[in-house]
């Protein structure tokens, strides 16, 4: 059993659609699906986010969405950076297409809401949920039954 977690605080994110709902919660095959698992070690060292980026590139080239690439690398990088900082570190990195979508779904071992803060002009951080909110058609997280949170983002609907 997953649970949607809507606390106030983080007011842009919302519940997955039912297509997405139904392969992050029962198990659902995408048409296609790349999982990139973090060494427990790296999970939460700066080099991660590194090689989610290159995960990316490798998978979205055979699967025909190269042009994708940047804007998928910028919203992997912002999640994968929120596990690290917030989440405890990131465990995996999944990326699912098929029928024109591109979702990137990353988890973390913190059921804690994320949070979309409001930065002002000289804070070095803070901005990572926003530019997601720009790239996206819709983001937002599961807290799952037994441990952490899925935090997933559709680049292209």
């Amino acid at each position: 059993m997953t649970t949607f977690d809507a606390r106030p605080l983080a007011a842009t994110g919302c519940r997955p659609p039912g297509w997405l709902a139904s392969i992050l919660m029962e198990g659902q095959s995408a048409e296609r699906d790349a999982v990139f698992s973090f060494r427990t070690d790296d999970a939460q060292a700066p080099a991660c986010v590194a090689a989610a980026r290159r995960f990316v590139d490798r998978t979205l080239g055979p699967w025909g969405a190269a042009e994708q690439a940047f804007d998928t690398q910028l919203v992997v990088s912002e999640l994968v950076t929120n596990a690290m900082r917030h989440g405890g570190g990131a465990g995996l990195l999944r990326l699912l297409g098929g029928g024109g979508r591109l979702v990137c779904v990353v988890s973390d071992h913190n059921r804690a809401t994320p949070v979309s803060a409001t930065p002002d002009t000289f804070s070095e951080y803070g901005r990572g949920l926003h530019l997601v909110d720009a790239l996206c058609s819709a983001w937002g997280w599961l807290v799952p039954r037994d441990s952490g949170k899925l935090v997933w983002a559709i680049v292209s609907d």
